[in-house]
C-alpha cells in the first residue's frame, strides 16, 4: 500500500493532510509548509500520527517567516550531554506529545527526549555540540510546533490565554441562558397564551439562543470537528450534536409556531459544560501549585560578588556554578550553593518540610529555596538554576502528575469505546420513537439528544486524572516528593515494612562516647581519621577539630587507614582478636596498647512513633542493616521493631526484597545509602529520607524531603485515600449511566434535565478528586 493511501484515512476532502485546515478545492495542503512538515513526517517513518492524532485545529500549521532566534545561549552543559528545556506551543493532546518524542529521538545523538503535555516543557539531551540546538527547533518548527526557552512566565501566559476564552464563552452562554430561561418560564406557565405571544416569544428565543449556540459552543465544536477530522469520535462530539441538534430543532418549531423549543436546555447545557471545565482547570492549577511554588522560589534577583568584592544584582536564571553570592539576613537563597566561612542558620521549610530552622557549617551544602534566618553570608554557587535541586523537583513532579494509572488507563479505554456506543444507542433511540414510537420526528429527536447529553462521559475523563494530580501536589506540600506516576497505586497497596538502619531510622551521624583513651590518643587517632570519608573517620575527626592532618595516611578500603606504624580501624586490622562490638575504631601507636574508640548513632526522634504508626496501617515491619548484631538489637528495640537482620551485604538486602515479592508480599522499603539502591528498585514501592544518597534518591519512588520518616505514614494513608476516591468515580459514574441512559431512552427526560444531571454528576466526581488532598488522620 502506497504512503498516500495509507494517510488517507487520517484526512478529509476538505482538510489539510496535515493541519487539517480547510484547502480550496481538490488541494491536499494548505500551505508549502504543511506540505513539507506532511513529507519531514513521513520520510521520518512517523506517519502513524496522522492516525493517532486526537485533535488537530490548525496549531500543527508551520509558522512562515518565523523569527530567528539562537537557543544556544540556553543550552546546558555537562557529564558529556548538552539539554535544553523548551516550550512547545501548538500540543493539543497525546499523539502530538509522540509525534515530538519519536521526531526527536530519531536524530541518532538525540539521549533523551520527553515532553509533558500539562506545562508544554520538552526536556532535550543530546551528545554534540550546544549549536544543535537550533537544528532542532528547526526540526520541531518544520512539523508546525512553535518553541521557544521554557519559563514559567510562557506557562502562565499560555495558561492565561486558554482560561480568558472559557470564562469569556462562559460569560456568553449564562447570560444567555438566564434570559431564555425568564422567556422559557412564560411559555411554560402560559396555559392560556395566544398563538401570536407564544410565537413572539419563541422568537425571542431564537434571536438569544442562537448567537449564543454558535459563539459560546466554539470551545466544544473545536474539539469536535479535530476529533472528526483525524477520523476518531470524541466526547465533545455527543455533546456538540446534542446542542446543535437541539437548536436545529428548536428554530424549525419557531419557523412552524410548534409549541416547544429547547434552546434553553442548548443554552444551559453549554454553561454547565465550561463551568465544569473551568472549575476542572481551576482544579488542575491547583494540583500543579507545587510545580508553581517551586519555580517561584528560583525567580528574583540574587547579589553576585565580583573578584574584587564589587556586588551586583542580577536575575538568579543568569548564574553559574562557581559565581559567588552574597545572601543578606531574611533573604531567600534561590540556587543550590556551599558555605564559603562561618555558620548559617536556615529555615528550609518550603523545600524540605522542616519546622525548624537549621545551623550549616562551613563549606555544607546548603539547600535552595531557604530563607536566611541569621546574619548574612558569602556562598558559592554549586549549580545553575536549570540544573538545580528546585529544577529537578519540578521535572519530577510534572512528571508524577501526567503519568497514568491503572485506574486512568481504565477511563482512557472506556471513554474511547464508549463515545461510539452513545452515538449508536441516540440514533436507534431516535429511530425506534420514530418508526416505531408513532410520534414526529420533533419529538423523536428529543429523546435522542437527550441520550447525547445525559451519557457523556465526562466523570470518566475529568476526575480521575484530577485524583493523581491532586494527591501528587498535596503530598509534595506535606514534605513528600512523588517521582514515579504509579507510585501512589503501589503505595497503597503495600503491607510489608522493610527498614534500613544507619540514616534512615537513626540520624547517621555518629558521636564519640566517652572512653578508657588520652587526650594525646584522641588527637593522633583524629589526625588520621581526617584523611578519611567514613562516618566513623568524620565521627572521629569532629570529637577533636583541632587536630592537624597527618602526613603520609594510606587508607585500605573497608578495613582502615595507617601512617607509619600508626594504625585506626577495625580489630581484624590491627590484628587483634574477635569481632568488633557495636560502632568502634580502634587505634595503635608505636609502643602503645591499643585502645578502642566507640560511638553511639542515635534513633531518630520521631522513628519509633513512626514504625508505631505503620503498624496501625496494617504493615509489618522488620530491620536490615549491615551493622553488627548488638547495634542492630538496641536500635531494634527502640523503634519497636520485632525482626531484624544484622551484618546484611547489598545483595543479600536485595534477595531479601525478591523473597517477600516471590511469597506474595508487597514490601515497601525504606533506605537511605548506596548499599540500599538494589533493594530499593527491586521492592514494590520504595522511599528515601531526604538526606539520603542521590543513587537511593533515584532509585526510590517517593523522596522524603524532611530528614526522618515522619512524613511516610502520612503518605500511605494518602495514597489509599486516593485510590479510593478513583475507585469511587468510577463506580459513581457507571452508576450514573445505568440510571440515567434508560431514563433518557425511554423519554422520560428532557434535554434540559438531561443537561443539569449530567453537569452534576461531573461536578459530583470533580469535587470527590479535590478530595485526594485533604489532611488524612
Amino acid at each position: 500500500m502506497s504512503l498516500q493511501a495509507r494517510l488517507a484515512p487520517a484526512t478529509t476532502a476538505a482538510g489539510c493532510a496535515h493541519c487539517g485546515a480547510p484547502v480550496p478545492g481538490a488541494a491536499r495542503y494548505c500551505c508549502a509548509g504543511c506540505e513539507g512538515a506532511h513529507d519531514l513526517v513521513a520520510g521520518l517513518g512517523l506517519d502513524a500520527f496522522y492516525r493517532r492524532r486526537e485533535a488537530a485545529d490548525g496549531g500543527l500549521r508551520p509558522a512562515v517567516d518565523a523569527p530567528a532566534v539562537d537557543f544556544t545561549s540556553f543550552v546546558r552543559s555537562g557529564k558529556g550531554e548538552q539539554a535544553i528545556d523548551l516550550m512547545v506551543a501548538g500540543l493539543t493532546c497525546g499523539a502530538c506529545v509522540w509525534l515530538v518524542e519519536q521526531a526527536l529521538a530519531a536524530e541518532p545523538d538525540v539521549t533523551r527526549a520527553r515532553v509533558a503535555l500539562t506545562t508544554r516543557r520538552l526536556t532535550l539531551g543530546w551528545r554534540g555540540d550546544a549549536a544543535r540546538a537550533n537544528d532542532f527547533v528547526a526540526l520541531l518548527a518544520r512539523l508546525g510546533f512553535r518553541v521557544a526557552p521554557w519559563s514559567p512566565a510562557c506557562l502562565r501566559a499560555t495558561e492565561d490565554a486558554e482560561g480568558r476564552e472559557l470564562i469569556r464563552c462562559l460569560g456568553i452562554a449564562s447570560f444567555g441562558a438566564m434570559n431564555i430561561m425568564l422567556v422559557s418560564v412564560a411559555v411554560w406557565v402560559g396555559w392560556d397564551m395566544g398563538e401570536a405571544t407564544r410565537a413572539a416569544l419563541h422568537w425571542v428565543a431564537a434571536l438569544i439562543g442562537l448567537p449564543v449556540v454558535l459563539v459560546a459552543g466554539l470551545p466544544l465544536y473545536r474539539n469536535a470537528l479535530a476529533g472528526l477530522r483525524s477520523g476518531r469520535l470524541n466526547m465533545d462530539m455527543a455533546v456538540s450534536l446534542g446542542v446543535l441538534a437541539s437548536a436545529a430543532m428548536s428554530l424549525s418549531e419557531v419557523l412552524r409556531n410548534g409549541r416547544y423549543t429547547f434552546f434553553d436546555g442548548a443554552t444551559m447545557l453549554i454553561a454547565l459544560l465550561l463551568a465544569g471545565r473551568v472549575l476542572d482547570r481551576a482544579a488542575r492549577r491547583k494540583a500543579r501549585q507545587a510545580v508553581a511554588e517551586l519555580l517561584a522560589l528560583q525567580d528574583g534577583t540574587v547579589t553576585r560578588l565580583a573578584e574584587d568584592g564589587t556586588a551586583t544584582a542580577a536575575p538568579a536564571a543568569n548564574l553559574r556554578a562557581g559565581d559567588r553570592i552574597l545572601v543578606a539576613a531574611g533573604e531567600r537563597l534561590r540556587l543550590d550553593a556551599t558555605l564559603e566561612q562561618g555558620e548559617a542558620l536556615l529555615d528550609a521549610s518550603a523545600t524540605s518540610g522542616e519546622s525548624l530552622p537549621r545551623t550549616f557549617a562551613a563549606y555544607e551544602p546548603l539547600p535552595a529555596g531557604a530563607v536566611n534566618m541569621g546574619a548574612p553570608f558569602v556562598a558559592r554557587v554549586t549549580a545553575a538554576a536549570a540544573d538545580g535541586s528546585l529544577a529537578a523537583m519540578a521535572r519530577l513532579l510534572e512528571q508524577a502528575e501526567v503519568a497514568k494509572g491503572r485506574y486512568v488507563d481504565l477511563a482512557d479505554r472506556v471513554v474511547r469505546y464508549f463515545v461510539p456506543v452513545v452515538h449508536a444507542v441516540a440514533a436507534l433511540t431516535f429511530l425506534g420513537w420514530w418508526l416505531l414510537g408513532g410520534v414526529v420526528w420533533q419529538q423523536a429527536l428529543v429523546a435522542a439528544v437527550a441520550v447525547l447529553i445525559v451519557t457523556c462521559p465526562c466523570g470518566f475523563a475529568i476526575a480521575l486524572p484530577a485524583v493523581q494530580a491532586v494527591a501528587v501536589g498535596a503530598l509534595f506540600r506535606r514534605g513528600v516528593l512523588v517521582a514515579s506516576g504509579t507510585a501512589l497505586e503501589r503505595l497503597a497497596a503495600a503491607d510489608h515494612a522493610v527498614l534500613d538502619k544507619t540514616g534512615t531510622l537513626t540520624e547517621g551521624r555518629p558521636t564519640l562516647l566517652p572512653g578508657a583513651w588520652t587526650e594525646a590518643e584522641l588527637r593522633e587517632a583524629a589526625g588520621l581519621a581526617r584523611a578519611s570519608r567514613h562516618p566513623l573517620s568524620r565521627a572521629l575527626a569532629n570529637a577533636c577539630p583541632d587536630a592537624p592532618l597527618a602526613p603520609g595516611v594510606e587508607e585500605v578500603p573497608g578495613r582502615g587507614l595507617l601512617a607509619g606504624e600508626r594504625r585506626l580501624g577495625s580489630a581484624a586490622f590491627l590484628g587483634l582478636g574477635g569481632p568488633d562490638v557495636g560502632l568502634t575504631l580502634w587505634y595503635a601507636g608505636p609502643g602503645r596498647a591499643p585502645v578502642a574508640f566507640r560511638f553511639a548513632d542515635r534513633l531518630r526522634a520521631d522513628s519509633a512513633a513512626v514504625v508505631a504508626d505503620l503498624q496501625r496501617l496494617g504493615l509489618t515491619s522488620e530491620l536490615l542493616s549491615g551493622d553488627a548484631a548488638p547495634a542492630v538489637a538496641a536500635v531494634a528495640a527502640q523503634a519497636g521493631i520485632e525482626h531484624w537482620t544484622a551484618q546484611v551485604v547489598p545483595q543479600a538486602k536485595a534477595a531479601r526484597i525478591e523473597a517477600l515479592r516471590a511469597a506474595g508480599r508487597h514490601p515497601l522499603m525504606v533506605g537511605d545509602g548506596i548499599n540500599d539502591a538494589a533493594a530499593l528498585a527491586l521492592a514494590h514501592v520504595a522511599a528515601c529520607p531526604g538526606d539520603g544518597t542521590d543513587l537511593a534518591q533515584t532509585a526510590a519512588d517517593l523522596v522524603l524531603r524532611a530528614e526522618g520518616l515522619g512524613a511516610l505514614p502520612g503518605a500511605i494513608r494518602t495514597a489509599r485515600r486516593a485510590q479510593r476516591l478513583a475507585r469511587q468515580n468510577i463506580v459513581f459514574s457507571l452508576a450514573y449511566n445505568l440510571v440515567a441512559v434508560p431514563l433518557a431512552i425511554g423519554g422520560l427526560v428532557t434535554p434540559l434535565f438531561a443537561a443539569l444531571i449530567m453537569s452534576s454528576s461531573s461536578l459530583i466526581v470533580i469535587g470527590n478528586a479535590l478530595r485526594a488532598g485533604k489532611e488524612t488522620a
